[in-house]
């Protein structure tokens, strides 16, 4: 099928397994990412694919695209990781990303990525996505950063449509592999790429959505065709459905019975590590949030997880112990005895993001 590209959960490293890809869907994600794939471990480690595969088997509750990101800069490997996952993508109307965004260092190291985006590695990455588009029964996606300076990168989403790009996804920061936000992502850079007369295929705006609001002021502005979300989305996966922030502790049992829904698809540092998320987006400010990564690293299963949300930090918070027997439906109460005002939960987790 065709993707919806109005609303995307981005691919983030350990934090893009089915369990939260299925709950972001959930709540209004068109279109989900899974994380940047190593095409060199999906062909020479059996453990790694068998994983991965897994991961993809299975479907989402409503007609939503996966799309596997696979990251490199060797044309031959990338096709050959590809054709050992296209089938199931294929099953579930996923495409395939090429990564030119990531900042990382692991990214500089291994040159890939950003660090692809200099205009002396353009014909590198020409070669690899016209590969792509010839070599796989489903289209070929691109995702990536300014390039420098930022007018060329105009130039470089125009050549990398006529490589065979289905649609570009442009994080509109320049690359830094120490610190990926140094201030603002330039949404006027995105409007810039949605009015050349050159480009005809979609562009999808990645930056700047911290609430609600922000994803119709982004769309007006940039006039981009759809809204890739990522660190926002870890703390309120609901944030494309709705203006109102889930309870913690709700939001947090309802991806820990995704979890257990579907075993052996999350590891329990990526379990555990979304639970801090989902908690420390709103009450990182408690007296009592010190305690929560110890008590989450001292869980050894789904049950500690789940005696842990909802006894103690029920308990912390000041509110009746939820039984396993609640339902799922919103509590009613006041969520978090006064953190109920969104810009200011929003703005005190992003503020230390990148420490």
């Amino acid at each position: 099928m065709s993707p919806n590209l109005s609303f995307i959960a981005a691919p983030m490293v350990n934090q893009s397994d089915f369990p939260f890809r299925r709950l972001t869907a959930r709540y209004g994600a068109t279109t989900v990412y899974t994380q940047m794939l190593s095409p060199e471990l999906l062909i020479h480690d059996q453990e790694y694919l068998e994983f991965h595969r897994r991961d993809l088997q299975f479907i989402n509750e409503k007609p939503v695209s996966t799309v596997v990101q696979l990251c490199g800069n060797n044309a031959e490997e990338i096709i050959e990781a590809g054709r050992k996952i296209q089938d199931l993508c294929d099953a579930i109307g996923a495409k395939l990303d090429l990564n030119l965004g990531c900042p990382q260092e692991v990214a500089r190291d291994g040159h890939f990525g950003a660090y692809l985006l200099g205009q002396k590695d353009w014909p590198v990455v020409e070669n690899i996505v016209s590969c792509m588009a010839q070599s796989f029964k489903i289209p070929v996606s691109t995702k990536l950063r300014l390039c420098q300076p930022s007018s060329k990168t105009v130039e470089l989403a125009e050549r990398l449509e006529a490589s065979g790009s289905s649609w570009i996804t442009l994080h509109a920061r320049t690359v830094s592999s120490r610190r990926r936000r140094q201030g603002a992502a330039d949404l006027s850079e995105i409007k810039r790429l949605k009015q050349s007369e050159s480009l005809t295929i979609p562009v999808v705006s990645n930056g700047n959505v911290r609430v609600f609001d922000d994803l119709s002021r982004n769309l007006e502005y940039s006039g981009a065709d759809g809204l890739m979300v990522g660190e926002t989305l870890l703390g309120n996966p609901c944030i494309f459905s709705n203006n109102i922030l889930p309870d913690p502790v709700e939001i947090s049992l309802e991806y820990l019975n995704i979890c257990r829904l579907y075993p052996g698809v999350a590891t329990l540092k990526t379990i555990q590590t979304h639970i801090r998320h989902f908690i420390d987006f709103q009450c990182a400010r408690r007296p009592w949030s010190r305690k929560l990564r110890a008590a989450l690293n001292a869980c050894t299963d789904l049950d500690d997880i789940e005696h842990l949300l909802r006894v103690k930090i029920q308990r912390w918070r000041g509110m009746s112990i939820k039984s396993s027997t609640d339902t799922d439906s919103e509590d009613e109460q006041d969520f978090d005895n006064g953190v109920g005002n969104i810009e200011d939960a929003i703005s005190w987790h992003l503020s230390g993001i990148d420490q």
